[in-house]
C-alpha cells in the first residue's frame, strides 16, 4: 500500500524526440520518445489538441440550455452543452466560454464559475476540458448575434430542466460526454447548495498548453 494523496500529479516526463506525423484539419498526431525511467524508453502516438470549454447554462427555473449537433464518427445526432475548441490566441478558456455560449445559444451570462475539469482520454490524446456554470442569462440583442453558417445552421437550440437531463443521463440516453459530466457535476453541487462551485478565472495547470510551450508549430 502506497501512502500518495488523492490529487493527479502534474510533471511532464523527458520527451527524447518529438514529431509531428500527421497534420490535421483542426488537431494533429504526434509521435514522442518519452523517457520512463526504470519502464524505459516507449514511442507514444497521441491527438496534440488544442483544448476546449463548454458552458452548463441554468436559468432561473433550473433549465439548461442545449443544442442538438450532428457527430459524424459516432454518427448520431447528440444533444450537447455549448462548447468549442480553445483556437482564439491569447483568448482567456473563460471568455472563450462566454463566446461559444453567444455564438451557439444566443445567450450571456451575469454570474459564471468553473464547474468541472477533466481530461477526456488521456490515454489518445491531450485534450483538456473546462465546463463553466453560467446564470442570470439573458438573450443577445437581435443585431448583435452571431451569424451561422456551415454546421451550425442546423445546431437548433433546446431548454431541458436539470432533473430531467439527470434522469436521461443515468438511464442512457445521452452520451456527449461533456454534457454527461456537466450535468452529474451540477446536480451534485446544485444538492450542496454550490459550494463546490470555482472562480470562472481560477488556473488551469492541468492544461497541457497551459502549463508548457504550446509545440504546435514545429
Amino acid at each position: 500500500m502506497s501512502d500518495l494523496p488523492l490529487e493527479d500529479t502534474i510533471g511532464s516526463l523527458p520527451v527524447l524526440g518529438s514529431t509531428v506525423s500527421f497534420h490535421g484539419r483542426v488537431w494533429d498526431v504526434r509521435t514522442d520518445e518519452v523517457d520512463l525511467g526504470e519502464a524505459g524508453v516507449v514511442t507514444r502516438d497521441y491527438v496534440d489538441h488544442t483544448g476546449a470549454v463548454g458552458v452548463l447554462a441554468l436559468d432561473d427555473h433550473d433549465r439548461v440550455a442545449l443544442v442538438h449537433q450532428y457527430r459524424h464518427p459516432v454518427g448520431m445526432r447528440m444533444w450537447e452543452i455549448p462548447a468549442g475548441l480553445l483556437d482564439v490566441d491569447g483568448e482567456a478558456p473563460h471568455l472563450a466560454a462566454a463566446r461559444e455560449l453567444g455564438e451557439e445559444a444566443d445567450l450571456r451570462a451575469a454570474t459564471w464559475h468553473t464547474l468541472i475539469d477533466w481530461v477526456m482520454s488521456p490515454g489518445g490524446t491531450s485534450e483538456a476540458f473546462r465546463c463553466y456554470l453560467a446564470r442570470d442569462l439573458s438573450p443577445v440583442p437581435d443585431d448583435e448575434r452571431h451569424e451561422r453558417e456551415s454546421e451550425e445552421l442546423g445546431m437548433p437550440t433546446q431548454w431541458f430542466d436539470l432533473d430531467e437531463l439527470h434522469a436521461a443521463v443515468l438511464t442512457g440516453k445521452l452520451h456527449s460526454p461533456s454534457l454527461v459530466v456537466g450535468v452529474l457535476t451540477a446536480h451534485a453541487a446544485r444538492a450542496a447548495g454550490w459550494t463546490t462551485l470555482r472562480p470562472a478565472d481560477e488556473p488551469w495547470p492541468e492544461h497541457p498548453k497551459l502549463r508548457t510551450p504550446d509545440r504546435s508549430a514545429d
